[in-house]
């Protein structure tokens, strides 16, 4: 439950800098802070780990259950939640522009930037959990495309690709979905709308095993592909493969978008690679579905071995409306590689 080398990474860090206390605080939506040490999902509205230059650990929990279940599997001091307890430490406090503004002391220092940085290098056991995710990644989708029938509802076919992973062990799964033609211009939570023939169906699925989520993204046409539908598909394709034949440490992230932007470009989509019509290029993945850095061209971050995130040019195009591609990939030593497995295609089932 304890990630013994997050917290020597803490730990060193607190020498350097001259903090006594380091708080790792998470919410019921942003957990990963605390996780990034203390592995436990809480229950709770709020959880903080709190570690001294000493080495100590205490845990601060706001739900009974937590601190019932804590004080059974951790070596550490677990009470109810109080930051008052350290008013007059040299406190830094990672997830700090995530607290509400009663547990925020005028002292406390934030350490949000600095514990980012340091989680975006994963360990080889936190990969080896990125990979499970991947490969479960891979099944809910083929059950995403083994479930989906004209006349079905988005909403139901997101609640049965929910249960299926439940049922096989994932913790949560943060998943988007959107349908259509030319008029879809995105991915949202699901709706009543029932899919028909001709429809663009697109999802981020991303499964969540041991509080580490990878995501996969693809497009599904129910029935034939249209001409539109197959070239639009090929354009993302190679600003995937892009992205991916040129990620490797010592690139920077602002040009692993430019290079998926250029296949647009070259193609005559510019305009369609900017805010007004994409969000991100991709994104970096852990304990928090969407981590920095983001994949953008005014985003400067070196790339560095060590480092998952996913690769996906999700846009409009005119052509056939919204699309996605995109994969989880591990930073090597040289270059890059998927850890999942689904197929690299236009996905298509017959209507």
């Amino acid at each position: 439950m304890i990630n013994t080398k997050r917290r020597q990474q803490y730990l060193d860090a607190m020498e350097k800098h001259g903090w006594d206390v380091l708080l790792l605080y998470g919410h019921s939506w942003r957990k990963d802070f605390f996780r990034s040490l203390v592995n436990y999902n809480f229950f709770g509205s709020y959880a903080a780990a709190a570690l001294f230059r000493s080495g100590e650990l205490q845990i601060l929990v706001e739900h009974p259950w937590d601190c019932q279940i804590l004080n059974r599997s951790v070596n550490a001091l677990v009470y109810m939640l109080d930051f008052t307890v350290f008013e007059f430490a040299k406190t830094a406090v990672a997830g700090m522009e995530l607290m509400e503004a009663r547990f925020v002391q005028p002292h406390f220092i934030s350490a949000t930037n600095l514990v980012e940085a340091m989680r975006r290098i994963k360990t080889p056991e936190e990969i080896e959990i990125l990979r499970q995710a991947s490969l479960l990644a891979d099944i809910g989708y083929q059950h995403f495309v083994n479930s989906i029938q004209v006349g079905m509802a988005e909403y139901e076919l997101v609640a049965e690709v929910e249960g299926f992973l439940k049922e096989r062990g994932a913790e949560d799964n943060f998943m988007l979905i959107g349908s259509g033609g030319v008029e879809v211009f995105g991915m949202r939570p699901p709706t009543d709308r029932r899919f028909q023939k001709g429809d663009n169906v697109t999802t981020e699925l991303s499964p969540q095993v041991d509080g580490y989520y990878a995501q996969i993204c693809r497009t599904l046409v129910l029935g034939e592909p249209s001409e539109n539908q197959t070239r639009s598909f090929s354009i993302f394709k190679e600003a995937q493969q892009a992205a991916e034949d040129f990620l490797k440490p010592g690139v920077n992230i602002k040009d692993v978008a430019r290079v998926q932007n250029d296949v647009f470009r070259r193609e005559g989509f510019g305009e369609y690679t900017g805010s007004k019509f994409t969000r991100v290029r991709g994104h970096n993945l852990g304990l928090h579905p969407d981590e920095n850095p983001y994949v953008l061209e005014d985003v400067d971050c070196v790339v560095e071995e060590g480092m998952v995130l996913i690769a996906h040019p999700n846009t409009y195009l005119p052509l056939s409306g919204y699309m996605v591609f995109g994969d989880t990939l591990v930073v090597t030593s040289d270059g890059c590689r998927r850890l999942g497995q689904t197929e690299k295609k236009l996905f298509y089932k017959e209507a």
